[in-house]
Order: C-alpha cells, then sequence, then structure tokens
C-alpha cells in the first residue's frame, strides 16, 4: 500500500512517548490528516476531483452548486437589510472552487452585493491554501485562522460544504454493557527499514489488527485496544443528542464515533457571529438515525482513488478518513451556544428550491453539442440525487437576528413547486 513511512514512523513514536502507549483515535486521526508536514491536508497527496481524484465535492462536478449557493447568500443579505458590509467566511476551502464559483457569479449578477462582500476564508492547510490564492487572486480574499477573528465581529455568514466529515473523532464501544474507548497502539521496535505491509485478520472486523511495517524485521502495526473512556465529554455527548446506550437494544461489541471537534469549532464560531447565519452542508444523520443500534459498526471511511474502504491504518497520510456528521449535535450544541435554527433540508431539496430545476429544464433550450448536454445534465442530476450527493444535510442557524429579521424565510429552506 502507498504510505508516508515519516508520519508513520511519528505517529508510532508518539504513541509510545504517550502514557500507557496508547493514543486515542481522534489524535490518530489528527495526525495522520493534519500533521503540519507530513497529514493528508497539510501535504500535496490530497487530490480533490471527478476523475482521478480521492473524492469529489458538489462544487468539483460543476458551477452550479456555488452559483446557488450565491444566490442565497445574496438573499440572506437581504434578510438582514443590506449591511453595509457583509461577511462570507468559508471554512475549509479546498483547491478554492467554490469560493471562486460564488465570487464569480456575484459579480456579475448581484453587483451591489458584490461590493460590500469580505471573503474570508479559514483554512488549515498550507498546500490547499496556496492553491487557494492563487486561484482566487483576482478577488480581494482574506485567509485567517479560526481563532484570529474577533469575537461578536462577523455580520454576514459562516458556511462550509464537508468540513465537519473530516474532523478527528472519537471512537467507542459498548464492553461488558459500558461505554468504553477505542484507542490505537502499536508494537514497540522501532528499528527503521524500508517500508513494507503486513496485515492480520479481516479488516471489516472490528478490532482492526492492520498497519504497515516499517520493514520486515520491525513489523510494526498499528492495532486497536478498549479502555476507559479518556474524557466524561464522550457520555455527555450521547446525553446531549438522547442516546442511552444502556438499553438492551445496544448489543456488545456495538462501536460508533463521536465528534467532539465539532462542538469545540461551532462554540468558536457562535462566539465569533455579531449577526447573521451558519451555513452547514455535509452528509450525515439526525442522532436517532446515526447510532441506531443496527448501525453497529459506525460510519467511518476512507477514500483513496474514489475508492473507499474502512482501513484508516493504510495509505496513512495519503487517503482521507472521514466519519459522517450528527447534525442534532450541531443542533442542540448550537443552540446552547446562542445559535437558533433556522431549518434542517436535504441537499437536492436545497438545491431545487433555489432554482436548479429551473436550470435543469432549459438544457432543451440550450445549443450544445449532444456529449455536452448530457454532460451537463449528468452532473446536475448528481448534485440531487438521493443516492449521493442530494441527500447531503443542509443545517441554517441563525445567531442575532431581530423579530422581523427572524420572520423572514430563506428561499433554499422553501418547499420547491
Amino acid at each position: 500500500m502507498d504510505s508516508n513511512p515519516a508520519l508513520y514512523q511519528t505517529i508510532a513514536s508518539h504513541i509510545l512517548t504517550s502514557p500507557q502507549k496508547r493514543i486515542t483515535f481522534a489524535e490518530y486521526m489528527d495526525m495522520v490528516l493534519y500533521h503540519p508536514d507530513q497529514g493528508y491536508y497539510s501535504s500535496n497527496a490530497v487530490n480533490i476531483g471527478f476523475q482521478g481524484g480521492d473524492f469529489f465535492t458538489s462544487s468539483s462536478l460543476c458551477d452550479d452548486f456555488g452559483e446557488l449557493l450565491a444566490v442565497q447568500f445574496y438573499q440572506m443579505w437581504e434578510n438582514l437589510d443590506r449591511p453595509k458590509s457583509f461577511d462570507l467566511v468559508e471554512m475549509g476551502a479546498g483547491i478554492g472552487v467554490l469560493a471562486s464559483q460564488i465570487l464569480n457569479y456575484l459579480k456579475i449578477n448581484y453587483s451591489d452585493f458584490f461590493d460590500v462582500i469580505e471573503y474570508i476564508i479559514i483554512e488549515k492547510s498550507p498546500s490547499l491554501r496556496q492553491e487557494q490564492q492563487q486561484k482566487l487572486q483576482e478577488f480581494s480574499v482574506r485567509w485567517l485562522n479560526l481563532e484570529e477573528i474577533t469575537p461578536n465581529s462577523i455580520i454576514g455568514c459562516f458556511f462550509s460544504n464537508e468540513l465537519i466529515d473530516a474532523f478527528p473523532v472519537h471512537q467507542f464501544t459498548i464492553a461488558e454493557g459500558k461505554l468504553q474507548e477505542i484507542y490505537v497502539t502499536t508494537s514497540q521496535d522501532l528499528t527503521p527499514q524500508p517500508p513494507s505491509l503486513q496485515e492480520k485478520g479481516d479488516n471489516n472486523n472490528f478490532p482492526h489488527l492492520v498497519g504497515e511495517g516499517l520493514g520486515k524485521k520491525s513489523n510494526i502495526e498499528f492495532i486497536e485496544v478498549v479502555g476507559e473512556a479518556s474524557t466524561p465529554q464522550l457520555a455527555e455527548y450521547l446525553q446531549l443528542v438522547g442516546i442511552d446506550i444502556s438499553q438492551n437494544a445496544y448489543e456488545e461489541g456495538y462501536h460508533s464515533e463521536i465528534n467532539l471537534a465539532a462542538l469545540d469549532w461551532l462554540s468558536i464560531v457562535a462566539d465569533c457571529l455579531q449577526r447573521g447565519y451558519v451555513l452547514t452542508i455535509d452528509y450525515g444523520y439526525p442522532a436517532s438515525r446515526y447510532y441506531h443500534p443496527r448501525r453497529s459498526q459506525g460510519t467511518l471511511q476512507c477514500y483513496y482513488q474514489h475508492r473507499h474502504h474502512n482501513n484508516p491504518y493504510i495509505n496513512i497520510g495519503k487517503q482521507d478518513i472521514t466519519a459522517h456528521v450528527d447534525f442534532t449535535a450541531l443542533e442542540k450544541w448550537g443552540k446552547r451556544c446562542g445559535l437558533n435554527q433556522v431549518g434542517w433540508t436535504q441537499q437536492g431539496l436545497f438545491l431545487m428550491a433555489l432554482g436548479l430545476g429551473e436550470r435543469i429544464a432549459a438544457l432543451s433550450y440550450q445549443q450544445q453539442s449532444i456529449s455536452q448536454l448530457l454532460k451537463r445534465r449528468e452532473a446536475l442530476h448528481q448534485l440531487i440525487s438521493p443516492e449521493g450527493l442530494g441527500n447531503f444535510g443542509v443545517l441554517v442557524q441563525s445567531k442575532g437576528l431581530t423579530e422581523t429579521e427572524t420572520r423572514r424565510s430563506l428561499q433554499g429552506l422553501t418547499i420547491p413547486e
């Protein structure tokens, strides 16, 4: 398998210098994805695109996704009575495609709104930030870390598309009827050798005993072990979303994920927002479905060259690792942070309400070759497909709106005709 030996060594060394020679899966996932020099998102390993990439997003299919979002942002500005400055804060901007779509469309179609926009990108990855700066050099864009935004300073909209699914998650299991956490440990021989691969067992079963050795002599493996929860926040999270794992319906060995990082992120966003909206688009479920007793293997997925599997211990530093989003947690935690829920819908319905149906209908009148029309029709239908992107969740929350502003609906949350 294709891995980064230096990152593998770094993680193994970190494990062996940690208490009890183990780390939480959240720590492991954070290092694999976000290590400053070798992580998947921090290096040049990330590959986004419909053809040849590890995965693709809605914005990489066609410009329509970003253009319809621009329509929704324009209405948000109108709902706030057109403030003289409107902050659009994109969190996790990929290679800058979505930002380019939004800004281009607003510049051409809503110049009055375009003139008052302050576009801010929150991006942790140095390599992705560099790509974004190259792609967006014709626009006035600022790059910041989320922590650099002054509290209570943003009037506008924080938004993200497929961001939270890549936050590091804790993994838990039920052992002897109790909540236990899944940790990552390794063998202790760190003698450097040329990279090789050794696998043990069936990686579809818990626990994983799958890793990539640093050499034939060392045979280092990352191994999952079970122990007491690293923090009481795991149990508190399940209480927040109304899940009681002590019920008999949850069998021994049931395991899933808890995204504490999403709550920390939402706390900061809510603190920074003075007046406006938070728009979150991602794949996920309400808690009752996420933690259904029959979903006993969790939602963790890895993406490598447009193939997905559930083994996070191969292709280290070269593959994406994600987990579905628990929208109930975002709603309930958001309320504690002062965010009011405006609405929740599916991406297909959201885009249809914003005019995607009219765009599909207009294809018949466009003078293009048959192959071009079919390609565009396929892209538009993928945005709303109930088996794919159309089933993504769209959550809108607000803060600081007056009673009058609160009563103003958002087009994307209306029922499309």
